[in-house]
């Protein structure tokens, strides 16, 4: 996309009204005609585009709706997070000692620090050991704690499906995790029939255990099922199921500070490190930021696109919330950070571009929550604030997934003229369906838009809808 700026569109900005042209959207016939002929019975939606180019409103219908914005509430935490002061700081975990080592022995402690880094992974995590293992001790007469101190204990947002607990994409979110807290199996059937298949555990960790109760080749067994002790907030995976082919899936692991200090510990006494086997949970003490008491032996930085590029391209809710909870903690410069400390942020933001944090609902910030409630006109701003701000747009716009190409777009809009032409987040929940982002008119006009269906079951009829709706504004 060309991006054309002026010198003082950011500062304008702040003054929506008058910044963008106070002209009334046009009737744009081809989109009034989608939805008569395309919206299913019973069904809303709420339709707001703005022309960034010519800087007016280019089409609205019910554009001041509240809807459920599903994973198109991500946009506004990401591009508050952008709009942070130090915004490009990496996501760091940190391995710090205290006390003195004398010989092969460390007489002291070693600290874990974590920073919310929703992409450690089990690279990240051997990395970290590797580093740790080559100081010059091997012996910790002390304990090992992980400083989870950065945030508070509620690992859930408002208003998240209780009984979706083992699934991947409901995080249990900590400063410290492994592999997004989640096991991913693999299945591989058995040359003989009937027999249980070889299972792989991706990463390997002594916190879970793994029954086996598959049988290879066996369509009676019924259909693959990964699942674990979810009610009992236990971590003993059950596998089950006809296993034909290779099957893989993915669940979580309750309580991801424990779950990633395990891991750490048990790889620790592989590289042949002796240390105190119980799970410590400790802060890391008030001096140290002097490198002399508590110096670093190891560190892993994520830089921040990453993070927001799984965040935008898969619709990671890990990623979106620790990226809410770092919002809170940079703004505010305490620990102990509850998910309320980045709506606060989000709701500043909201408040500068002219709306009242008082008419909408924020709860979370990735979108599962039942409790959001924003409207295409609120989310439009945000795109078009974010617009006047290179430094921000150059990083989301890097992140949407893109019509036809890849991410959660990738099988959508295949064809010209939407194909490579509409950047956008997607968002899906039972009977809501959203789409937000930019496209490109015909005429070489930048476009921002938001599309929200709601009280859609079929989300194919929702998403076909949208994407007509994408092609008649490139056509204008």
């Amino acid at each position: 996309m060309r991006i054309i700026r002026r010198q003082a569109l950011g500062l304008l900005l702040l003054l929506p009204t008058l910044a963008w042209g106070q002209s009334q959207p046009a009737s744009l016939p081809k989109i009034d005609s989608l939805i008569k002929r395309m919206l299913p019975a019973g069904s809303e939606v709420g339709i707001a585009a703005y022309d960034l180019t010519a800087r007016q409103p280019l089409y609205a219908y019910r554009a001041d709706k509240l809807s459920r914005p599903a994973s198109t509430l991500k946009l506004l935490t990401a591009i508050t997070a952008l709009s942070q002061p130090n915004a490009d700081t990496p996501f760091r975990t940190e391995v710090r000692h205290d006390g003195v080592i004398v010989g092969d022995t460390l007489h002291g402690n070693l600290y874990v620090v974590g920073g919310f880094d929703p992409e450690f992974d089990n690279v990240a995590m051997d990395s970290l050991v590797a580093q740790t293992a080559t100081a010059p001790f091997s012996v910790i007469t002390g304990r090992v704690y992980a400083d989870i101190s950065l945030k508070d204990s509620l690992y859930w947002g408002q208003g998240w499906a209780w009984d979706d607990a083992p699934a991947a994409f409901q995080p249990y979110l900590s400063p410290l995790m492994l592999c997004k807290g989640t096991v991913e199996v693999t299945a591989i059937p058995s040359t003989v029939t009937g027999q249980p298949a070889t299972l792989l555990c991706k990463p390997t960790s002594s916190f879970y255990s793994v029954r086996n109760e598959t049988r290879s080749r066996t369509p009676e067994a019924g259909d693959f099922i990964l699942t674990r002790d979810w009610m009992e907030q236990g971590n003993r995976l059950v596998v089950q199921g006809n296993i034909a082919g290779l099957r893989k899936g993915q669940v979580s692991i309750y309580d991801s500070p424990r779950y990633f200090l395990r891991t750490f510990l048990d790889r620790l006494h592989t590289q042949g490190i002796s240390t105190s086997d119980s799970l410590c949970f400790a802060e890391l003490p008030a001096d140290s930021d002097s490198l002399s008491s508590f110096p670093i032996l190891a560190s892993w930085q994520t830089p921040l696109q990453t993070v927001l590029d799984q965040l935008m391209k898969h619709s990671d809710n890990l990623n979106a919330e620790a990226l809410l909870c770092r919002i809170g903690a940079q703004a505010s410069g305490r620990k102990h950070i509850s998910a309320e400390d980045g709506i606060v942020e989000i709701m500043k933001l909201v408040r500068q571009l002219g709306h009242n944090p008082k008419d909408y609902k924020i709860a979370d910030g990735c979108g599962l929550s039942n409790y959001n409630y924003l409207s295409p006109t609120l989310l439009v701003d945000f795109l078009k604030f974010a617009y006047s701000r290179t430094d921000i747009f150059s990083k989301l716009y890097k992140a949407l997934p893109i019509g036809g190409v890849d991410g959660t777009l990738k099988y959508r809009m295949p064809k010209p003229p939407t194909r490579g032409n509409v950047h956008a987040k997607t968002g899906s929940f039972t009977a809501i369906n959203a789409l937000a982002g930019y496209l490109r008119r015909k005429d070489g006009h930048e476009i921002a838009f938001t599309i929200m269906n709601q009280n859609v079951l079929s989300a194919s009829q929702a998403r076909a809808f949208q994407d007509k709706v994408c092609e008649a504004l490139i056509a204008q």
